[in-house]
């Protein structure tokens, strides 16, 4: 399931770039009690927020003339992060993701979809209970899919998040690692895994 954020900005474009990132984007304040954080314009809202009752972390993206005293008012209305504008998108999307890691659950280290198991400790591969050897950057993008089995990743999203790339340009990278990915995987009766969503990118299992 997506990650769901509300998000009170009123650019269109940071709604794109968060959707195609793969989050779930709502924009009403009524949906509060279905998302996994807020993304607020001001004080005010994260007030407002606490007063109805919700408990979801915020981050406050205040304007230019946000102030120490601004950000100080902010932590103490709750919102783990504030962040002044104008900012980089690429650290927007860095401090969501630390938020969500401090409010959420540490990940479990044994990841199950149909006939295939990875324990991210040991980074052992088995499918079918036959171990799978893979090289690195294999296995963290099978770790990333296996996170989410049935969910698209977008390739832009996957070599960010996966390879580290800030400039996307053109890169078979991914494309090469997914076919050798999906060739070791491949057993008698198991799988389709690492199905390519033809324009789009990558998900571990078909339907």
């Amino acid at each position: 399931m997506s990650t769901a954020l509300l998000l009170l900005e009123p650019e269109d474009s940071l709604e794109r770039h968060l959707e195609s990132d793969g989050f779930a984007v709502v924009r009403r304040l009524d949906a509060a009690d279905r998302v996994d954080l807020a993304l607020l314009a001001s004080v005010e809202e994260c007030r407002w927020l606490r007063g109805e009752g919700h408990d979801l972390p915020v981050i406050v993206i205040g304007g230019p003339d946000t102030d120490a005293v601004d950000r100080v008012r902010a932590l103490e209305d709750g919102a783990p992060d504030v962040l002044a504008r104008p900012f980089h998108y690429e650290e927007l999307l860095a401090r969501i993701r630390a938020v969500l890691r401090r409010v959420s659950p540490a990940p479990s280290e044994r990841l199950v979809a149909g006939e295939l198991q990875v324990d991210r400790a040991t980074r052992r591969v088995t499918v079918s209970g036959e171990p799978v050897a893979l090289a690195g950057k294999e296995f963290e993008l099978l770790v990333k899919l296996a996170s989410d089995p049935h969910r698209v990743f977008t390739k832009e999203q996957l070599l960010r998040e996966v390879w580290g790339f800030r400039s996307l340009g053109r890169t078979r990278t991914l494309d090469s690692h997914a076919s050798r990915l999906r060739r070791k995987l491949a057993r008698d009766g198991a799988g389709p895994f690492v199905v390519n969503v033809w324009g789009v990118g990558y998900r571990l299992l078909d339907g």
